[in-house]
């Protein structure tokens, strides 16, 4: 694993959208007309054109989180990552957008304490093998996103009324259509997580478990019955997808994250074996 491997990715990451992602906004572009329909058409161009130049589709290249399996030394892998977020801040170009929360001092290379962000998960993983998967999450989308402390005796409803609710307050603020990954159960925290990994799943597969599934089909058509529509215009398109995560909680918990995403999914998964390296689309 090399840091201009990284780099590489994080630059597939930012100029090239995932063909499910992109198959969904032209779907969109597709039903919508009006202001809609030339909102839809601008932002396919736009997704075409960053492709094609090899330039960030927008202006705000985002928070990069990191979801990392691997049985190497992790404090090794970090390293790589953090050089390879260097070098693509440099070379890509990637947006500096990382500040000290305090002074908002920015040290320009997207790095700094605790950055970036990286999940290393509990899946087995051959030795000499690292896989990745990498979203790119822009502020106006995380800054509309949520976690919640439901009643337990809420139920699958509750959950249903936050999610529709983050959405509605959000309105045109995280540019839809949006993705809405939503995590349900294991604690405040972890609920959050949860719903940033429910975005890692392509649009065209449902969830394997049946109640999240029918969750994820019926928060999808309530969440495009809201009328909000592509960039705040109307329409009959607010949400290209809805995708549900889960885990098992307290008994006297329900937590419900909401992690809503703009319509530039960015993600893109990587894989090393020994000196071989892929980017997976």
């Amino acid at each position: 694993m090399k840091a201009h491997e990284v780099a590489e990715a994080l630059r597939v990451l930012e100029t090239d959208l995932p063909r499910d992602v992109e198959e969904g906004l032209q779907g969109c572009l597709r039903r919508e007309g009006g202001n809609s329909r030339e909102v839809m058409k601008a932002i396919v161009e736009n997704v075409r054109y960053a492709r094609e130049r090899s330039i960030p589709m927008c202006q705000d290249t985002g928070t990069l989180v990191f979801f990392v399996r691997c049985a190497e030394r992790q404090s090794e892998v970090v390293d790589v990552i953090r050089k390879g977020v260097e070098l693509a801040t440099k070379e890509v170009p990637l947006r500096a957008n990382t500040v000290n929360p305090f002074t908002r001092k920015n040290e320009g290379r997207n790095l700094g304490r605790n950055n970036p962000i990286v999940h290393f998960e509990g899946e087995a993983c051959e030795k000499g093998k690292i896989s990745m998967d990498i979203l790119a999450r822009g502020a106006g989308s995380e800054n509309v996103s949520g976690a919640f402390m439901l009643q337990p005796d809420l139920g699958a409803a509750g959950i249903k009324n936050i999610v529709l609710e983050a959405v509605r307050m959000a309105g045109a603020r995280p540019c839809p259509p949006i993705i809405v990954g939503v995590g349900v159960g294991g604690t405040l925290e972890w609920s959050a997580y949860l719903a940033k990994r429910a975005l890692l799943r392509p649009l065209n597969e449902r969830a394997e478990d049946p109640l999240a599934a029918e969750l994820e089909e019926g928060l999808l058509s309530e969440v495009n019955r809201l009328g909000i529509g592509p960039m705040g215009f109307g329409g009959r398109t607010t949400a290209l997808g809805a995708r549900v995560e889960w885990a098992h909680c307290h008994t006297a918990s329900l937590p419900v994250a909401v992690s809503v995403q703009c319509w530039a999914l960015r993600r893109v998964s990587a894989e090393w074996e020994g000196s071989e390296f892929r980017i997976l689309r």
